[in-house]
């Protein structure tokens, strides 16, 4: 199993358009296969620090869950909005396994 981690770094005057990004996600990221754990956006601290995470099962999972994104209307829709909207200004991602079992 790995785990996904996305940074997002954020405007700052825009997180409520990063959440309602982050809801979407919250939809289609389980109908397209992997098993979500949850979007963060900043609360106290850092206002342009958010997180996305989920898991899924392997590389090869990941590729199949990709291809399925990319075909899911919502995936497209969503991507989209946050291209028009500009409220990310950054986005880093990084797959890392469970060591402390």
């Amino acid at each position: 199993m790995l785990t996904c981690f996305i940074r997002y770094e954020i405007d700052p005057f825009r997180r409520a358009e990063f959440e309602q990004y982050a809801r979407v996600w919250g939809e289609t990221i389980p109908r397209c296969g992997a098993d979500l754990i949850g979007y963060f956006a900043p609360h106290e601290g850092s206002a342009t620090l958010a997180y996305g995470v989920y898991n899924i099962e392997n590389l090869a999972a990941y590729e199949a869950y990709r291809a399925r994104l990319a075909a899911d209307p919502a995936d497209r829709e969503n991507y989209d909005f946050a291209k028009r909207e500009r409220f990310i200004l950054r986005e880093d991602r990084t797959f890392l396994k469970l060591a402390s079992r």
